[in-house]
């Protein structure tokens, strides 16, 4: 199945299920769907970062530090976050992701919204990440990520909604 077409979830503004959509669909009519964010650390503690594939749907040729994506339609936020993170990060066994914490995240331009659960885990497998999805990848200290995020214009051009959910991170953790 190609990924226009699997079936999502479409939530209201309190993240109740309105309906369902293929994912092509929700994309160009701006639906509210469900999405994952999964902060995946090694055993140094360093931020698995990577930057998207051109083909993606969504933030393509975008640096991240979130692996992640939709909740298929009927799948639990706990569910696609672990099926989401092996499948990103190219491994099988990963502990369950813990969660952090829920935010509805809503496009600058209005063209998105999405209702979107941040996850954290510890994957100290070797990576061989997914190449229909990351197009390079490093594991990289907390003040180096840190140091490339305050790095502004000329610097890595981060995907907009994973910069949503780190700065909602990095303020429930100051």
């Amino acid at each position: 199945m190609r990924a226009a077409d699997e079936i999502l979830d479409i939530v209201d503004e309190n993240d109740h299920v309105t309906g369902q959509a293929p994912r092509g669909e929700v994309y160009a009519k701006g639906l509210r769907h469900r999405c994952v964010f999964v902060l995946a650390r090694d055993a140094q503690d360093r931020v698995f970062v990577h930057r998207r594939t051109p083909v993606k749907l969504v933030f393509p040729s975008l640096y991240d530090m979130f692996v992640g994506g939709v909740v298929g339609s009927g799948e639990s936020y706990d569910d696609a976050a672990l099926r989401e993170a092996e499948e990103e990060l190219g491994v099988s066994g990963l502990p369950r992701p813990v969660p952090l914490f829920p935010f509805l995240y809503e496009s600058a331009d209005g063209a998105g919204s999405w209702w979107s659960h941040v996850y954290e885990v510890r994957c100290e497998l070797p990576v061989n990440p997914q190449a229909e999805e990351v197009a390079w990848h490093t594991f990289l200290p907390v003040a180096e990520l840190e140091r490339r995020l305050a790095a502004g214009p000329g610097g890595w051009e981060w995907a907009p909604d994973g910069l949503a959910a780190y700065e909602r991170l990095r303020a429930l953790r100051a």
